[in-house]
């Protein structure tokens, strides 16, 4: 298990300042609950842990057997450091069992689980022997990317925050900058109108639906406006009189309940990639840009098979907000330049914190193995189907990238 902390002299290169909830810096301190003390070899561990950690030491490893009690160890650590927590975790099975573990360890901070949200995946390929194309495919699993949502939602509006997540941590996620900015803030006594509150809504990628009310949808009774957050189980409801928000609730989705009132509440998008409407449109004229540019260079098929993909894809943008194999284009909505990484949820961490490597002997090659894996994937995709260039920069963090954090 590999132990490293992120500082802020490490991070001259980070692409933007990280945006935060008006509340986080009031967000409670890290507290470990536990009915046994550290014994053994395990005090002077974390010991020695938590000193080179303060000396800035940007690499230490914690060895021992299963069962001797490393993540009780690491959860001490966490405790005394009080940073923001990034754990890796090799698989899903393994990733599980930790959020299980440091939710029993900090049950009054913020656990959180990411891992990849696909029932299925096909992702978009082409096989140069065969001359075939693989049109992406996948299914989502709802559950887990209201985990995902929740645990970026707790980064932005909480420190107190520990991260479970596989190898799926360094995949392309949307910009955080605009994951904080889009959203809004409701406050008990604000003059606001009803139809500025949907349009917000509608703007970040939520759902209208008065009948059946689901994580990332909303329905309007009147002056009544009933949220499920894409992060949420249950329903925000906040009540207006005229202009003016009245009463802000949370109300058990289940029972119809109220379990608690609020003074404020912050909105945050339904999806994680989110663009503003005049960025959307500079990306797209940017895209065509570049197609333009490209077709000359390719042959009577390919030249026929990109302008055909891409004119339907930007389309489809501009009339639904999204498309199949958006990820594609992600370098033009980011403002990337070529060759730049893209950002992944170690962007919604602040410059400091602390990043733990569980089973660090089979996680660092799989992180080598997935990255590489990828880009070879879309290397193939590019040249041959899409002769699309930007496909190589919409992938995954590399290593090189990780251990620069």
């Amino acid at each position: 298990m590999k132990v490293t902390s992120r500082t802020p002299e490490a991070l001259s290169d980070k692409k933007f300042e990280t945006i935060h909830d008006a509340h986080y810096w009031d967000s409670p301190q890290f507290k470990l609950v536990s009915d046994f003390e550290p014994k053994g070899s395990q005090p002077q561990a974390i010991e020695k842990l938590v000193e080179g950690l303060k000396k800035g030491e940007q690499f230490q490893t914690l060895l021992g057997v299963t069962g001797s009690g490393k993540t009780y160890t690491v959860a001490n650590v966490i405790n005394q450091v009080r940073k923001p927590t990034l754990v890796i975790a090799h698989n899903k099975t393994l990733a599980a069992q930790l959020y299980n573990e440091f939710r029993e360890f900090f049950p009054e901070n913020r656990v959180e689980y990411f891992v990849s949200y696909y029932d299925y995946y096909q992702p978009e390929s082409y096989l140069p022997a065969k001359d075939q194309y693989i049109e992406k495919d996948a299914q989502i699993n709802p559950k887990i990317e209201q985990m995902r949502l929740a645990a970026t939602a707790s980064l932005m509006s909480r420190q107190d925050v520990i991260v479970v997540a596989s190898v799926s941590c360094i995949y392309g996620l949307g910009n955080p900058e605009n994951f904080q900015k889009m959203g809004f803030e409701l406050k008990v006594g604000d003059k606001v109108q009803r139809k500025e509150i949907l349009e917000k809504l509608i703007d970040i990628q939520f759902e209208r639906n008065d009948l059946e009310l689901m994580p990332g949808r909303f329905r309007v009774k009147g002056d009544t406006i009933d949220i499920i957050p894409g992060y949420f189980d249950d329903i925000i409801r906040v009540e207006l009189f005229g202009d003016e928000v009245d009463r802000i609730s949370e109300v058990d989705k289940q029972t119809g309940q109220r379990k608690e009132d609020m003074d404020y509440f912050f909105v945050y998008p339904a999806r994680h990639y989110v663009i503003p409407e005049e960025e959307q449109k500079s990306a797209i004229q940017s895209i065509l840009e570049e197609l333009e540019e490209r077709l000359p260079e390719l042959g009577l098929l390919e030249s026929h098979r990109l302008k055909q993909r891409t004119l339907y894809d930007m389309e489809m943008i501009q009339e639904t907000g999204s498309c199949k194999g958006i990820e594609n284009y992600s370098r033009h909505f980011d403002h990337r330049q070529p060759g730049e990484q893209p950002f992944c949820l170690l962007d919604y961490f602040p410059d400091d914190f602390l990043l733990v490597i569980d089973e660090s002997h089979q996680t660092i090659p799989q992180l080598h193995g997935m990255y590489n894996g990828d880009r070879s994937r879309k290397k193939s995709l590019s040249i041959t189907v899409s002769d699309y260039p930007a496909l190589l920069t919409t992938g995954r963090l590399s290593l090189t990238s990780l251990k620069s954090t």
